[in-house]
This record gives structure tokens, C-alpha cells and sequence, in this order.
């Protein structure tokens, strides 16, 4: 059984969209009902996962390698670690969510939103448990049509307009990470006289120097956009102000995240030294992000406008940790991708709730909601304080981390990126004091009705986590760290063959500086004292 959980996860929401094609058109409620039973399920087999997995172990679990396309090495071939372990659980929970927030906004085609919801869920797990090339880019093209549906039919005024935008940006990029997977493939049929679309095998693959650097930039580019780093990041405020709010959540609490994670899973481990060539320049694009970011959401006059910027800023801080290429670094950015996913999509859900009671999201026509929303004013609170890094929340762990790994890497850059922290701060306690405390200017205002059980209950499960990694993140980075090793392991290896400083395993589990004599890896790149 073990070796089918995956597959279970992947595709458990088949039967739930097979079984709201069957349902009739007049059962919205029966239709609603499957797909939060199935959305259910598949969250509960992600826990499942979660308490199998094994956080001490190093390499790929619940490995499963089928032969699939034979005479092109095309396998089924699915696997995860700790850093795909805990994007499944977050997909898993924010689909639930998503759906839940959908139950009384959605009122027309019912059957092919959530269709296109679930439908969304086996595309983004597919992308965390693929471990072929083939595999990750069919699930991670099968993501972009629900989401373009959702966008496209059921978002706001200028919804094609966003959908077109968000399509043809990523479609730009999926199209050169093809071309640079086809030719990664036929460059091993010369290296090894067979065909294989294995990621793990083709990370053993020596690639010269030129070609990497083309090879990591088709990459790099495909995963930035999604990211998206600056400056790809223009569809993104379009995509997140025109989507419905689940839209929104997914799109912010996962889909972002498959650019970092397409990185953390490709661009570096196959393309290592192009990494280290790269990394200067990628550093600066994550720095300007995370300036450049908070600085547009300020001036916002539509709350859910500033929170899509903001998701610019934070994953620019994700991009900087990844990239400074050591322990600390790379596990706050993973937990950072967990973390922005938390609280950004509990941000979106709450703008949502205030959307469908005032039908507006400028911040001039809202104010002084505290007085009659209290419960929504203190949940707003805690969102926000989290989203802003303050201690004891998620927020705080993560940005702490990724600071400590900058500063080891680069004084300057931490520096800049401090400055973010408190930029961030800045615009998002702005537009808390503005959309929740004052004076009721607006009588609209006064009649809103606080939150409901069931808006409780989509946002309880997002606060518990906030807290819970806040106050206690140990769990999570126990099951990241064996991933963030191994990863590191292979860039150190080739920071010594360029002569560059690489890293070492200290007996306490840090990492410390020294230089390529100073350090010994035996064949299989394990390190030595």
C-alpha cells in the first residue's frame, strides 16, 4: 500500500470529478458536497502521508518507478522528500479550504468549477511527486487550464483579459523549459546510450559548462514566471485581483510556489554550476522583488491589489534564501513557502469575506469595521501580524532563517533585505488601521454582519498553523532538513571544482565556511572532515 499512497493522493479527486459530471445539473448542493468529501479524503490520505514519512531518512520515499513509454524512458515514476512532503499537506488543506470559501459565491456552472478545482489539486500534486521529466511537465501544463477557467469564467470584470495574460506568460515559459528538457534527455541518450526522462538519473549526468548555462536559464526562466520573480511579474496582480477568491488562494498559497520548487528540484541539482554562475544575479532580481514589491503595495487602493504585491515582496525573500545556497537559507525559504501559503491565503479568504457582504475592495470605502466585526477584525489581525514576520507566528521563523542564511552569504544583501522586513510592516499595518479601525464613514458599513460558522471554520485551521510553526517549527524542519542536505551536497561539490568557498557538515548540524582544501567528498559526495 505504501507504494500506491502517492498515487492515491495524485489522483484520488478523479473520482470526485467523475462523480459531479454524473451528478444532475439541477443538485448544486450535492454537487458542492462531492467535492468537499473528495477534497476532504485527499487531505486526510496527505496526513496520512505525513505521519508514514520517515524524517530521518535521506533520498526519495514511497518511490514508485513504473515503466510507462518504454522506448523513450518514459517512466511513472513518483517519489517525494521533506520539501514535496509538506507542499502536498499544504495543496491538500488549502483545496478544502478553497472549496469551503467557494460554498455561496459560486452560483453559476457550478459542476465545471469545481470540476476545474479538483481537477487543479491532481495537477499541483502531480508536480510535487513527479520524479519524471515527462510527468512534471504533463501535471504542470494540466495545471494551467482549470486555473485559466476559473480565472477566465468565474473571476471579475476583466477576467479574460487576466486569464490571456496569465496563460500566455506561462505558456511562454513551459515552451523553452520543453525545449530544454528535450535536449537534457537527448544529451543523456549520448552520455548513458539510453533514453530517460528520470530526474534523478539526469541530475548524475555531466553537462559542460556553456551549454548548462543555456540549459539553466530555459529553466530558470519557465520557474521565474511562475514565481514570479521580478521583472515577470506583471501578470500576477492581474491574475489575483480578476480571480475568485479560491482562485486567488490556490493561486498564491501553491501555484507560486511550483516556480521555487521547480529550482529546489531541477535548476540546481542538475545544473550546479550554472547555479553558482547565476546566483549573483538571481540575488539582485529576488532583492529588487523584495523592494520593489512592498513599495507598489503601498500605494494600493484595493486591498486585494496590495496583498497580490505583497505575494511579489515575500517571494522574493523565498528566492534570496534559496539562492544563498546554504543550510539555513535554503530551509527557511521552504518554510517560507509554506508559510506564504498559509498566511497569504488566509489574506485572500478574508478579503473575500469582506468583498461578498460590501461588493468592494477600495480601502477608502471600507473603515471602522472593527465596530461591527470584531471577530473578523481580530482574525484580520493575526493574519496580518503574521504576514509581516512577527514572533511567535509562522512568518517570523521563516523570514529569521532566510535573513541568517543571507547575511552568511552576503553582508549587503542582508542588509537590503532587512529593509524589506520593515517595508513590510509598513503597508500592511497602513491598510489594517485603515480598513479596520477609524470612524464608519461609509452607513454600508455599519450593517455588516460578522462572520458565520462556517467562515470560522475555514479561517481556525489557518490560525492554528500560524502559531503552531510560529511557536513549535521543529516538525516541519526535521523533515525538511535531510532534502536541503542533499541538495547542498551536490553545489558544494562543484563550488570546489571552480575553486569557490564551499561548505561544510559541522558535528552540531551547521554549516560553516572552508575552502575546497579544507574539504573532502568521497564519490558519493558525502562529507568528510
Amino acid at each position: 500500500m505504501e507504494s500506491q499512497i502517492l498515487t492515491l493522493v495524485t489522483f484520488f479527486p478523479l473520482v470526485g470529478i467523475v462523480l459531479i459530471m454524473l451528478a444532475p445539473k439541477d443538485r448544486p448542493d450535492t454537487v458542492k458536497g462531492v467535492a468537499l468529501l473528495v477534497s476532504f479524503v485527499t487531505m486526510l490520505l496527505s496526513f496520512w502521508l505525513y505521519s508514514m514519512f520517515d524524517k530521518v531518512a535521506n533520498g526519495m520515499q514511497f518511490e514508485l518507478n513504473v515503466p510507462w513509454i518504454t522506448s523513450f524512458g518514459i517512466n511513472y515514476h513518483v517519489g517525494i522528500d521533506g520539501i514535496s512532503l509538506l507542499m502536498i499537506v499544504l495543496t491538500a488543506i488549502l483545496t478544502v479550504l478553497s472549496i469551503l470559501a467557494s460554498w455561496n459565491s459560486i452560483t453559476e456552472r457550478v459542476k465545471g468549477y469545481f470540476i476545474s478545482m479538483l481537477l487543479l489539486q491532481i495537477g499541483m500534486i502531480g508536480v510535487f511527486c513527479a520524479l519524471d521529466l515527462f510527468m512534471f511537465y504533463i501535471f504542470w501544463e494540466v495545471m494551467l487550464i482549470p486555473m485559466y477557467f476559473i480565472i477566465g469564467i468565474w473571476g471579475g470584470a476583466r477576467r479574460v483579459y487576466a486569464a490571456i495574460k496569465f496563460v500566455l506568460f506561462t505558456m511562454f515559459g513551459s515552451l523553452l523549459m520543453l525545449v530544454a528538457i528535450l535536449y537534457v534527455v537527448s544529451a543523456y541518450h549520448g552520455f548513458a546510450n539510453e533514453y530517460s526522462f528520470d530526474i534523478l538519473k539526469l541530475a548524475t549526468m555531466p553537462i559542460a559548462y556553456k551549454p548548462q548555462l543555456l540549459l539553466f536559464g530555459a529553466f530558470a526562466l519557465a520557474f521565474a514566471i511562475k514565481v514570479p520573480l521580478f521583472p515577470f511579474h506583471t501578470w500576477l496582480p492581474d491574475a489575483h485581483v480578476e480571480a475568485p477568491t479560491a482562485g486567488s488562494v490556490i493561486l498564491a498559497g501553491v501555484l507560486l510556489k511550483m516556480g521555487t520548487y521547480g529550482f529546489l528540484r531541477i535548476c540546481i541539482p542538475m545544473f550546479p554550476q550554472a547555479t553558482i554562475t547565476y546566483l549573483p544575479y538571481i540575488c539582485v532580481l529576488a532583492l529588487i522583488a523584495i523592494i520593489y514589491g512592498a513599495l507598489v503595495a503601498m500605494v494600493q487602493r484595493d486591498v486585494k491589489s496590495l496583498v497580490a504585491f505583497s505575494s511579489v515582496s515575500h517571494m522574493g525573500f523565498v528566492m534570496l534564501g534559496i539562492f544563498a545556497l546554504n543550510l539555513q537559507g535554503v530551509e527557511g525559504a521552504v518554510l517560507q513557502m509554506i508559510n506564504h501559503g498559509v498566511s497569504t491565503g488566509a489574506l485572500f479568504l478574508l478579503v473575500g469575506m469582506i468583498y461578498e457582504r460590501r461588493h468592494t475592495r477600495l480601502i477608502s470605502e471600507l473603515g471602522g469595521i472593527v465596530k461591527v466585526m470584531p471577530v473578523f477584525a481580530t482574525l484580520f489581525m493575526i493574519v496580518t501580524l503574521s504576514s509581516i514576520g512577527l514572533p511567535l507566528t509562522n512568518g517570523f521563523v521563516g523570514e529569521f532563517l532566510i535573513l541568517i542564511g543571507t547575511f552568511k552569504a552576503n553582508m549587503t544583501y542582508g542588509v537590503i533585505a532587512t529593509s524589506g522586513v520593515i517595508l513590510s510592516a509598513c503597508y500592511m499595518l497602513w491598510m489594517y488601521q485603515r480598513v479596520i479601525f477609524g470612524k464608519i464613514t461609509n452607513p454600508e458599513n455599519e450593517k455588516l454582519i460578522d462572520l458565520d460558522w462556517r467562515e470560522k471554520g475555514i479561517l481556525i485551521p489557518l490560525v492554528v498553523l500560524i502559531f503552531w510553526i510560529g511557536i513549535y517549527p521543529k516538525p516541519f524542519l526535521d523533515r525538511i532538513e535531510p532534502a536541503v542536505r542533499s541538495l547542498l551536497t551536490q553545489t558544494n561539490m562543484v563550488r570546489e571544482d571552480i575553486g569557490e568557498p564551499a561548505f561544510t557538515v559541522e558535528t552540531d548540524g551547521s554549516l560553516s565556511g572552508m575552502t575546497a582544501e579544507d574539504v573532502n567528498l568521497n564519490s558519493k559526495g558525502e562529507v568528510h572532515e
